[in-house]
């Protein structure tokens, strides 16, 4: 048994209710983007892949919180790291429109950085969240500068995952006080940052849809 948080004090199937049920927030936001996608007509497979990771997300965490084991963990960790490492390719090949060889080499050194931190207990294992938050906020600037669509939608996002990191930060440290802790925090901030990111990513997508229509006319 995987003991990390505040509100798990035994290793019952079904001791942290709070950390799974709150991973709803994956699934919703998954559905908003579904629904947000299809509105817009943005129905690329790779903007399906996207929201099966956010599926993938909510379930690998759910399987985390209720049986709290090594494999459960790498059922939480896997469809994470994949979405940040897609997202990337994705944003960088579609938005950005740069060469292949330059999402390679950031989404190795995203998938370098985190592995290696992963381990660490740094601020509650939250240290493993920095490379992705250094990128995200790199994108958050460039679609802010660049005049992209939704620019304060992105930045809403960033900050969302800054908050998302303080309370999953948090949690050990205010188990005297607060005993379910805040990690449940995090997963609904979490989801909220994820549509705003997919959100504006779609959005950006659409535009760049109706343009090759445009010349193709």
């Amino acid at each position: 048994m995987i003991d990390l948080y505040c509100e798990r004090l035994q290793s019952s199937l079904w001791d942290e209710p709070i950390n799974a049920i709150s991973n709803i927030a994956f699934f919703i936001a998954a559905w908003v983007s579904w629904r947000l996608a299809y509105n817009l007509n943005v129905q690329f497979y790779s903007v399906k892949l996207l929201i099966y990771l956010m599926i993938g997300i909510g379930i690998g965490s759910s399987l985390f919180h209720t049986y709290a084991t090594g494999w459960a963990l790498l059922m939480d960790v896997i469809p994470i790291m994949m979405f940040q490492l897609f997202y990337l390719w994705i944003y960088i090949r579609r938005v950005m429109k740069l060469k292949p060889i330059i999402p390679v080499i950031l989404m190795l050194v995203l998938l370098i950085s985190s592995l290696l931190t992963l381990p660490l207990k740094v601020l509650n294992g939250s240290l493993s969240y920095v490379p992705a938050l250094v990128y995200l906020l790199g994108l958050g600037i460039y679609n802010f500068q660049g005049k992209k669509q939704k620019k304060f939608m992105f930045l809403a996002g960033v900050v969302t995952f800054l908050i998302a990191l303080f309370f999953r930060t948090l949690d050990q440290a205010i188990c005297p006080v607060f005993p379910i802790g805040t990690h449940f925090l995090w997963h609904i901030f979490n989801g909220v940052m994820l549509y705003f990111v997919t959100g504006c990513l779609l959005f950006n997508l659409k535009v760049n849809q109706s343009n090759l229509l445009r010349n193709k006319a």
